[in-house]
């Protein structure tokens, strides 16, 4: 419409920039609404105004939270496009965050079926700001005396919100309690220890012994109240998914279609980890060979300092080999992964966000096996960081894979790019890493075969399993919350399917019925492999790897979808 009136009474050169202007600040009225509903993510985000402030989870909370994406749902369908192209993509990407947030809120509504959802919140809440040196530990710990004087409440209407949780999200929660009580017991106060004002101490002592007391009782409600009456579903239906990955991801394939390049690229990778194991040893299978591969890992008290022996060699290939331009030297700290986050996650990383100024420190947390574990859990859990995934591992959280893409995402070009991620793009980006590095010839010994280069084949044969790992997790995501597949039939599938050990496939169907959409990480791959094999043939015998992924890295974390037009011109299928 803007455009025919223009046509009819052209205007002067000035008005395009007058509705950018109109947009740009309707960004900034939006985002600075949102981090007052969302205080946590202001904190992660580098907005330290909001330090001293909690979510609000009451009913009338949830209602404001209602009201405001409704508002700039409307205010953001009826704003101008702008002139700009790159702020006329972030309009769409604005539009579906909005109504993904709102698919989330009305119709999968975690905040009544995840008991989680409030005991490692809080954990996370305080976590944002004691884990950086943004402040003084004196100021910071003023912002967290406010921020958990607010704490208890969270608990209060997590009782009233809790409405017939599935099961396995209640033991979840239950799993996740003892840790997130040691937490405020001993790292919590450990954070702050230069803090000496005794008025300020004392104040802290009264109000983190609130928050550990809160979630005793918290505890004694979930385990005497809750889990008895945790009956519902996990599943969030094929009509909730569908909205889920089109709001979330501009995914709009249908599912029986995404079903059949999920499997398709699962028997791939099956494939070809039978070839590479069998050009290791042909005398015996696939599954035994994988198994003496697991067996060859580092003691769990190595295991920290073994990812940080590989993390400088990677970034040395990456530099030498001009594979993708690393916009900093500064390595990440490799650290456990904190109590809150570990029943569901064995590696990560913890990067500042792209408005921090002061505290730059980003950690790669790696979960350990518990001390209390019987034995056998600890050793099958250790199975998973072999030699050959641990290098995955490592490319994946690190380089070139999310502190990478990381330190990208602080030069992105606007507000929108810096503060909205895709996941298909961050952890399709991050899973693609690990591919492309042994494909570029990371890990290779100078003049060896391939053939005949047995650790390099280790390392692709770990490569190989990570992937069906993500394979599985697309499928059982799909299967499992559209009805055609059972908890127990998921964790047979990453099993049998998957390549993978009992405990993780355990634990990765765990995080499937409240993770749905965690086909991301293959689905994501997909889309940059075809993005790439399209960009090559459009470049033709100017293609250069460097400059393909530079280019990907300055769209910002957004949908490969968006990615797609701004390098190659079309609106082709992403997939």
């Amino acid at each position: 419409m803007v455009i025919n009136l223009s046509a009819q009474n052209p205007a002067p050169a000035r008005s395009a920039p007058a509705f950018d202007a109109q947009y740009d600040q309707l960004v900034d009225q939006y985002f600075d609404a949102y981090f007052k509903l969302h205080p946590t993510e202001g904190t992660a985000a580098g907005f330290h105004q909001y330090d001293s402030q909690l979510e609000d989870f009451s009913p009338a909370g949830l209602d404001r939270e209602r009201a405001f994406l409704k508002e700039y749902q409307q205010k953001f369908a009826a704003v101008a496009t702008p002139s700009r192209p790159a702020a006329a993509a972030d309009l769409e990407l604005l539009r579906t965050s909005i109504a993904g947030q709102l698919l989330d809120l009305e119709n999968i509504r975690m905040w009544e079926k995840d008991p989680d959802h409030y005991s490692s919140f809080v954990s996370a809440s305080a976590f944002t700001i004691m884990s950086r040196n943004y402040a003084s530990q004196e100021e910071r710990l003023r912002a967290l005396v406010e921020r958990q004087r607010q704490m208890p409440a969270a608990f209060n209407a997590a009782r009233r919100n809790l409405k017939n949780p599935p099961r396995v999200y209640t033991e979840v929660a239950l799993e996740q309690v003892p840790g997130i009580i040691g937490f405020f017991q001993k790292d919590v106060p450990a954070a702050f220890s230069e803090v000496k004002d005794p008025k300020l101490l004392s104040e802290f002592h009264s109000t983190n012994q609130d928050v550990i007391a809160a979630l005793k009782n918290y505890q004694n409600f979930l385990k005497e109240d809750l889990l008895p009456v945790s009956h519902g579903d996990f599943r969030i239906g094929a009509e909730n998914y569908r909205k889920k990955l089109l709001d979330e991801e501009m995914v709009d394939v249908p599912q029986d279609r995404l079903l059949e390049i999920g499997m398709a690229d699962l028997r791939r990778n099956q494939q070809a980890f039978k070839e590479t194991a069998a050009t290791i040893d042909a005398q015996h299978p696939p599954q035994q060979i994988l198994q003496r591969m697991e067996k060859d890992h580092p003691a769990p008290r190595k295991l920290l300092d073994t990812f940080r022996g590989v993390l400088g060699g990677l970034k040395s290939y990456i530099v030498a080999h001009h594979i993708i331009t690393i916009p900093s030297p500064v390595l990440p700290i490799v650290e456990e992964t904190p109590p809150f986050a570990r029943a569901l996650t064995s590696a990560s990383m913890d990067t500042p966000g792209a408005y921090e100024i002061k505290a730059k420190e980003a950690y790669f947390n790696v979960t350990l096996p518990e001390p209390n574990w019987p034995e056998q859990r600890r050793q099958e859990f250790m199975e998973s960081f072999n030699r050959g995934t641990i290098i995955s591992t490592a490319v994946h959280e690190v380089y070139p894979g999310h502190y990478t893409q990381f330190l990208w995402v602080q030069e992105a070009p606007s507000k929108a790019r810096k503060l909205i991620f895709s996941g298909s793009n961050a952890e399709g980006w991050a899973h693609y890493c690990e591919q492309m590095m042994l494909d570029e010839g990371y890990g290779r010994t100078p003049g060896v075969p391939v053939d005949k280069d047995a650790a390099f084949l280790q390392l692709r044969l770990g490569q190989l399993q990570d992937a069906l790992l993500r394979d599985a997790r697309y499928i059982v995501g799909i299967e499992m919350h559209t009805g055609k597949m059972t908890f127990d039939q998921g964790v047979n599938f990453f099993v049998k399917e998957g390549y993978q050990t009992h405990a993780v496939a355990e634990m990765e169907t765990k995080r499937g019925t409240s993770d749905p959409t965690y086909l991301v990480y293959t689905l994501g791959k997909l889309e940059i492999m075809k993005l790439r094999d399209d960009y090559k043939k459009m470049k033709g015998s100017s293609f250069n790897l460097q400059e393909f992924h530079d280019e990907f890295m300055k769209q910002g974390a957004v949908p490969v979808k968006m990615i797609r037009k701004a390098m190659l011109g079309n609106d082709s299928p992403v997939l």
